[in-house]
């Protein structure tokens, strides 16, 4: 986007925080399992989980996709909310990711799709789901800016290109393609953010 790479405070701490973790775990392995989020039926999970694990990855190209959106997409919207209300955003955003996928596995559990004792033993992980949220307050703040695909020489206005972008997630979701990626998860933090932004909005707070 032409634009040279500033990180504002709360995208260099969670930066710093979601590297550091990833070599930490990979360090001291058996930490890795313990701060991942299970689903809340299992023997596995524990409250913090549901903090701790948007700053888990499994694996280099998933941190690496995850904290390039951050640091793509994060500064140009904490620059106009500033800190306090950016993190908010982040964090609701990351939870609302959550509760969509459990939300989803509660139904592939009820229906007989997926057997409660494989749910209980996934292990979520990772910051996709607040990514998506900032996608969503990207494309509501910067709706005309041209958003790049990644290695394909192709732009679309952000105001495109992100509700595509959850409307994909939605199929691959229903479709169960790639199980190992969390779509719901990535709905939810679309959806949960945009839920956020059109209430501060009515109330007048953006």
């Amino acid at each position: 986007m032409g634009q040279q790479l500033y990180l504002t405070p709360v995208v260099r701490i969670l930066l710093i925080i979601n590297i550091g973790l990833f070599i930490i775990t990979n360090v001291f392995s058996f930490l890795h399992p313990l701060l991942c989020v299970y689903f809340p039926t299992s023997n596995l999970f524990q409250p913090f989980q549901i903090l701790t694990h948007m700053f888990m990855h499994h694996g280099l190209g998933h941190i690496f996709f995850n904290m390039f959106g951050l640091i793509t997409f994060g500064p140009m919207i904490e620059l106009v909310w500033k800190e306090q209300r950016f993190l908010f955003y982040y964090l609701f955003c990351g939870i609302g990711a959550l509760l969509l996928q459990w939300g989803a596995y509660y139904w592939e559990i009820s229906n007989g799709i997926m057997p409660i004792e494989v749910a209980e033993i996934i292990q979520l992980a990772g910051a996709s789901g607040c990514l998506y949220g900032l996608l969503v307050a990207f494309a509501m703040l910067y709706p005309n800016n041209q958003v790049g695909l990644m290695f394909i020489p192709i732009y679309i206005k952000a105001k495109y290109a992100v509700p595509a972008f959850a409307i994909l997630e939605i199929f691959l979701g229903f479709g169960r393609f790639e199980q190992g990626i969390a779509h719901f998860a990535h709905v939810g933090g679309a959806l949960f953010g945009l839920i956020l932004i059109l209430f501060w909005r009515r109330k007048s707070m953006l």
